[in-house]
């Protein structure tokens, strides 16, 4: 393992398409959604533990989840987990933990992951994130992990390449592009240079903290005017200084879309970003009727194509649904049609404005 590389798991999103299982006191990335035994994040940091040594995996999160993740991740040094005083998506994110280990270690190199993606091939996932880690560390390159598309998912971004590849299975990037609608996807899929985005990232931490200074002059400013607190009993309030400055921005659309230094590596290791409940669907075992059922105490009669969760200690039985979503909590039942899943973010803004906070 080598010293100088370090992860950043970045776990502070609510993920209200999960509504009512992921809440804002307890989001889906600490929970276990497809019935594994383990958490979005738990399996997460197995990944990165295996070939990151233990004390180099940072978790930036919420200031109010970080004792979730300290639960969750007891083998996680503790004052690896950095709390972010307000949520102002990634750009900010990726700017603390890098002015951070730029005190810290000149040298270091840095893969970016969400905590709740999956992956299904461990392996391979690791091998590409070791040949994204050797060409940053030769090159000033950022590297994202591009994934080979299976079909025209209108979900995710989409990254273009260059046909030629500038190194082994490395590849400049052309454009980004948000989610397409049907027609777009299916273009994108037949061209062969279109790749899933999967929002991994792969860079020297000189490199970034650079392109924070070029792309987004504004947010390098506040955050190198506090540089020196990081690492030190300074640094939370270093934080409830600099937030309030940030503009919400992604690192997509602050620095990747505007840098010429991006490469991707196309990839294939069983990747989701587990993003709804259809895509919960897609990973979760079907009975012989396709219905997607996590819970041991379901009964499905006369339905099909349904994705069901509930309590092990409950009874739930369904009969005569087809492509529905089913989801029973202690304090909520969801029933809703597979195509709508989209929209179980405006019902949970619906819920806000009617019914307050109680059920978010």
């Amino acid at each position: 393992m080598n010293k100088n590389h370090y992860v950043v798991i970045m776990a502070g999103g609510i993920g209200s398409r999960f509504w009512p299982m992921s809440r804002q006191n307890f989001p889906k990335q600490f929970l276990d959604i497809l019935n594994t035994g383990k958490t979005l994040i738990q399996w997460t940091f197995e990944r990165f533990a295996s070939f990151i040594p233990a004390e180099n995996i940072y978790v930036v999160t919420s200031n109010e989840y970080k004792d979730i993740v300290h639960d969750q991740l007891p083998e996680l040094p503790k004052a690896n987990i950095l709390g972010e005083p307000s949520r102002k998506n990634t750009a900010p994110c990726i700017a603390y933990i890098s002015f951070k280990l730029m005190q810290k270690d000149p040298k270091a190199s840095l893969i970016v992951a969400p905590a709740d993606h999956l992956i299904m091939d461990k392996k391979g996932f690791t091998k590409v994130c070791l040949e994204a880690l050797s060409f940053v560390n030769k090159h000033s390159a950022f590297i994202t992990l591009g994934i080979k598309p299976t079909y025209p998912n209108t979900g995710y971004g989409y990254i273009q390449h260059e046909q030629q590849s500038v190194s082994d299975n490395v590849y400049k990037v052309k454009t980004f592009t948000e989610k397409p609608n049907l027609e777009l996807a299916k273009t994108f899929l037949a061209s062969g240079d279109f790749l899933w985005n999967a929002g991994i990232f792969v860079w020297q931490v000189k490199n970034i903290i650079q392109a924070f200074e070029k792309y987004l002059p504004e947010m390098y400013d506040v955050f190198a005017a506090e540089k020196e607190k990081f690492n030190t009993p300074g640094e939370k309030a270093a934080l409830e200084h600099i937030y309030p400055l940030c503009t919400n921005i992604s690192i997509d659309f602050g620095i990747m879309e505007k840098a010429d230094n991006v490469y991707v590596i196309p990839s294939s290791f069983g990747w989701s970003d587990l993003g709804t409940w259809n895509s919960a669907y897609e990973n979760l075992e079907k009975d012989y009727l396709a219905n997607a059922v996590a819970g041991d105490n379901v009964v499905v009669i006369d339905s099909t194509k349904c994705v069901v969760k509930a309590p092990n200690d409950k009874l739930l039985l369904l009969q005569g649904l087809d492509d529905f979503i089913v989801v029973d909590t202690k304090d909520v039942l969801l029933i809703c049609k597979r195509e709508k899943e989209q929209e179980i973010k405006e019902y949970v803004a619906e819920l806000k404005r009617s019914k307050g906070d109680q059920y978010l």
